[in-house]
């Protein structure tokens, strides 16, 4: 039997999009107001000078995983913003950051954190890791057109895998290109954004698998740190206006926890004071 789409209570017309089964925000979104998809703006033929975010780091570490942000935005060569958030608790333990166009990574973010709480309703159960990675992908994708005028947003998701057999290598972090390609990050530990080159340097001598948190924490921000010597687009911690990196951590027993600001502050003076000894960490 047909489906009405008529409500009888009130004689009202629910569009089809309402109707159609399915499980994802996003796709429901995309079928009835695509206009409010972070890509689907409609185009008005030029290339748009918006603020944009760098950078990104992910670090594992011995039963968990992390994801840390500096907190400066840049239009073209002007600072737009000295303490936007780029990284976003997207459930109990994954959390995405993205680096690029601020308003489309927002957008992004925010969307995808939608998405996976709408799936979670829907089945009552929440995606596993991979599927939210190729969920994410999907988005990543579906701005490609954006991208290409200039309005690119490159997420870096990291979570922790409750399947894993390993509980101690159960954190993942996994990467995308402006197309929606996902790349799993074996190394323990990846950089997106304008400063990538430099915190991936530094990541490369400072990372240990078998680290805790705490020296987890004082690797990213010290990867920031130098990001920030050599790209402008990125933010060194500001003592005097009290930013500092924003630091989420992700374990099997606590879940996604961000850094409270007592703890980042903590964590970005001793990195100062060290590099006042040390310029070079």
């Amino acid at each position: 039997m047909e489906q009405s789409s008529v409500a009888p209570s009130s004689g009202a017309v629910l569009p089809a999009a309402y109707l159609a089964p399915g499980s994802s925000f996003v796709d429901f979104l995309r079928a009835a107001s695509p206009g409010l998809l972070p890509g689907g703006r409609a185009e008005n033929g030029g290339r748009v000078e918006t603020p944009h975010g760098t950078t990104i780091v992910g670090v594992t570490f011995r039963g968990g995983v992390l994801i840390a942000g500096d907190r400066r935005a840049t239009s073209g060569n002007l600072i737009a913003q000295r303490d936007v958030d780029k990284v976003y608790v997207t459930d109990d333990h994954s959390a995405v950051a993205i680096a690029g166009a601020a308003g489309i990574a927002v957008e992004l973010a925010r969307l995808f954190t939608v998405e996976l709480q709408h799936y979670e309703k829907i089945h009552g159960v929440g995606l596993s890791l991979d599927g939210k990675a190729n969920q994410l992908a999907g988005m990543v994708r579906g701005n490609l057109e954006q991208a290409t005028m200039g309005l690119a947003a490159v997420p870096l998701f990291v979570g922790y895998d409750v399947n894993a057999a390993d509980p101690d290598r159960a954190g993942r972090i996994i990467s995308y290109d402006v197309a929606g390609g996902r790349y799993e990050e074996r190394a323990g530990y990846h950089a997106v954004g304008s400063g990538s080159l430099f915190a991936k340097s530094a990541l490369k001598k400072r990372h240990d698998p078998d680290a805790d948190a705490d020296a987890a924490v004082r690797t990213a921000v010290e990867a920031l740190y130098d990001a920030a010597d050599d790209d402008t687009a990125t933010g060194h911690p500001d003592l005097v206006r009290r930013i500092y990196p924003t630091v989420v951590v992700i374990t099997r027993s606590a879940g996604a926890v961000r850094l409270d600001d007592e703890r980042a502050e903590a964590v970005a003076r001793a990195v100062v004071a060290g590099r006042q000894e040390n310029p070079g960490g």
